[in-house]
């Protein structure tokens, strides 16, 4: 099914290109969240990617499995586009003069998930991977891509996904630790601390 949706999209077929809209918009779309943390931004990136889908239809191999690959590394390229613009709007918006503060959506954002608090500690821990890492997490972790998919989404070897996946992993599992819990490591140096010691478990 797959090679043939391929090969009328190829061709320009307009309701094989809806068809591939309806299969994976929502796939889409929970990919750039995942990338983005905003509601808004994620919906501008469906859009934005399946525009860029059908400009580059010609490059699609007419062999293949699955699109979603094809279409989470479009995803992926808009959402670094998007944050590139949005980065060069807040620095013009800061040049300008202002009597009032500007107003800061993250709290919205925040507001409409159950737990905003836990929320916040992942975002954060998150904002400080590297923008590969978290690309690599979000397709394979989130998404639920294997390496070889997330390879071809990324345009990457495969081994390049495997080694940014568990630089991720081990970066997030130290940024998630809670402080008492590094606070006793450090404490603690002689001594075997049960619960954090895989031996242990």
């Amino acid at each position: 099914m797959d090679t043939n949706l391929r090969r009328r999209i190829r061709a320009g077929d307009h309701d094989a290109f809806g068809d591939l809209f309806d299969a994976y918009a929502r796939s889409v779309y929970n990919h750039a969240y995942r990338l983005t943390g905003e509601w808004a931004v994620a919906e501008d990136v469906v859009s934005l990617t399946f525009l860029d889908a059908w400009r580059l239809r010609e490059r699609l191999d007419e062999e293949g499995g699955s699109l979603r690959p094809w279409l989470l590394g479009i995803a992926t390229n808009v959402t670094r586009n998007t944050r590139r613009a949005a980065r060069r709007h807040a620095a013009a918006v800061a040049r300008l003069p202002r009597d009032e503060p500007v107003r800061d959506f993250a709290d919205e954002v925040a507001g409409r998930l159950d737990d905003a608090a836990q929320l916040a500690v992942v975002r954060t821990a998150l904002a400080k991977l590297r923008r590969a890492e978290r690309e690599v997490l979000a397709l394979c972790v989130w998404s639920g891509l294997d390496y070889r998919a997330a390879a071809e989404a990324l345009g990457v070897p495969v081994g390049t996904v495997r080694s940014r996946l568990s630089r991720a992993r081990t970066k997030l599992a130290k940024h998630l630790e809670p402080p008492e819990a590094r606070g006793q490591m450090r404490g603690d140096r002689g001594t075997a601390v049960g619960p954090l010691r895989e031996g242990n478990r």
